[in-house]
């Protein structure tokens, strides 16, 4: 059994302790509803300009009037923009005449619907940055397959792997959702392993398929070599919608939209055709912008919380959530508490959100996404909150606010789910 350093047991399909207050993932609905109606509250009183978003992702939806007419319907529009779409689509993933290109309503659909498409009912073995794991979604679409999940940190690791559990489908995520990444040789190593293997090799290229190439001047997803890669529409750079866009190897994809067809999870028309818009306005020097003010909350963060527990990372700072927990305590100078860290940083948000109007994955995130507490701005969001000065000292308010109820759940209950809780 895994804990944290508290003695929590880890909730190994998630990746943190679940705690009392937020046990389950219809707990973390019940926060992400609440947080919602609290966010309507704050463009209620300042405006739309009174929210800015942290999480990195600013899911607009950029169609025009006319697409609303005609891309749109669903019978026909799919028709209509397919050439449009698998063109933009395989130049923004590097890929060639031969791949084939489909939209998901989510990257976490196209993830599960590749394992179980593509698995075989085999372990699946998954590539990810060391110290890091895999997206919940590799853990759940191998729990929905009923097959093992085998992560490695390291080519030798990955060699064998590959030897014992003979997997049909390898996961490589080049850069994960707390932004660690792997070098493109590294990558390009494990790929030529597994497809060695005989293994079908899918990139997790969420972040990866702009902020290796504008940040790191790395190479496109499918210049790599793999069969098949992902990549959010509405991440690193891109506007939204919120979508999955898959290109890759004719055969692979046809498979994985089959199977996300079957299961409804398939961007329908509004949907591909807003990531068709998204990835045709994609402008790396946003995505650069990003990084600047990511990097001026980490300098002011640091300078506030101190080097050890900020963790510094292309698009800002991240402070996890057992750090969290830790800076709280010390601020009571007290040991224990029945609160976990995932509750103590969703409190953090919640204040945050309320008072400020900083939107953060803390209040927003799906559940079992990450729990750390992560301030990824995108354009705009600084000035929208009043700016880093603003930003920090309400960070560490609301850090004072939350150590001073750690002993009171039903304050927890209440800011995390609203009403009387």
């Amino acid at each position: 059994m895994k804990a944290d350093r508290f003695g929590n047991r880890i909730d190994e399909s998630v990746g943190y302790a679940r705690g009392k207050i937020l046990a389950s993932s219809a707990d973390e609905i019940r926060r992400l509803r609440n947080a919602q109606s609290i966010a309507a509250d704050v463009v209620s009183e300042r405006g739309p300009q009174g929210i800015g978003i942290f999480t990195g992702n600013p899911r607009h939806f950029p169609l025009t009037p006319s697409d609303l007419e005609s891309y749109c319907e669903e019978w026909v529009g799919p028709g209509l923009f397919a050439d449009e779409l698998s063109q933009v689509a395989i130049g923004h993933l590097g890929g060639n005449s031969d791949h084939a290109t489909a939209v998901f309503n989510r990257t976490s659909a196209a993830i599960i619907s590749a394992v179980l498409a593509l698995s075989d009912g085999r372990p699946v073995v998954s590539y990810i940055p060391a110290g890091d794991r895999s997206h919940a979604s590799v853990v759940r679409g191998c729990t929905l397959a009923g097959v093992a999940l085998k992560e490695v940190e390291a080519i030798d690791a990955l060699e064998n792997a590959l030897f014992q559990e003979k997997p049909a489908l390898v996961v490589v995520t080049t850069v994960t959702s707390s932004l660690a990444r792997l070098e493109d040789g590294d990558s390009r190593t494990a790929i030529e392993m597994a497809q060695h293997s005989g293994a079908i090799v899918f990139l997790d290229e969420a972040y990866g398929a702009r902020l290796r190439p504008v940040l790191h001047g790395g190479e496109k997803s499918l210049h790599l070599g793999a069969d098949l890669a992902v990549t959010n529409a509405d991440k690193a750079g891109l506007s939204g919608p919120r979508a999955g866009v898959l290109v890759g190897r004719q055969d692979a994809v046809v498979s994985v939209q089959a199977k996300a067809s079957e299961l409804g999870q398939e961007a329908r028309a509004p949907i591909a055709a807003g990531a068709l818009r998204s990835l045709q306005r994609f402008d790396p020097e946003h995505l650069r912008q990003e990084a600047r003010d990511g990097a001026i909350i980490a300098d002011a963060l640091e300078e506030r919380f101190g080097h050890a527990i900020v963790r510094r990372s292309d698009l800002g700072p991240a402070i996890g959530e057992e750090d969290v927990l830790s800076d709280m305590l010390g601020r009571r100078d007290v040991a224990k508490t029945g609160i976990v860290p995932a509750e103590a940083s969703a409190a953090v948000g919640m204040l945050l959100l309320r008072d400020l109007g900083v939107l953060t994955v803390s209040t927003h995130g799906a559940p079992g996404g990450r729990v750390s507490l992560r301030l990824k701005p995108t354009h705009g969001a600084l000035d929208a909150i009043g700016g880093v000065a603003a930003l920090a000292s309400g960070l560490d308010r609301a850090f004072e606010q939350v150590s001073e109820k750690l002993d009171d759940p039903a304050w927890f209950s209440v800011l995390l789910f609203g009403g009387d809780a």
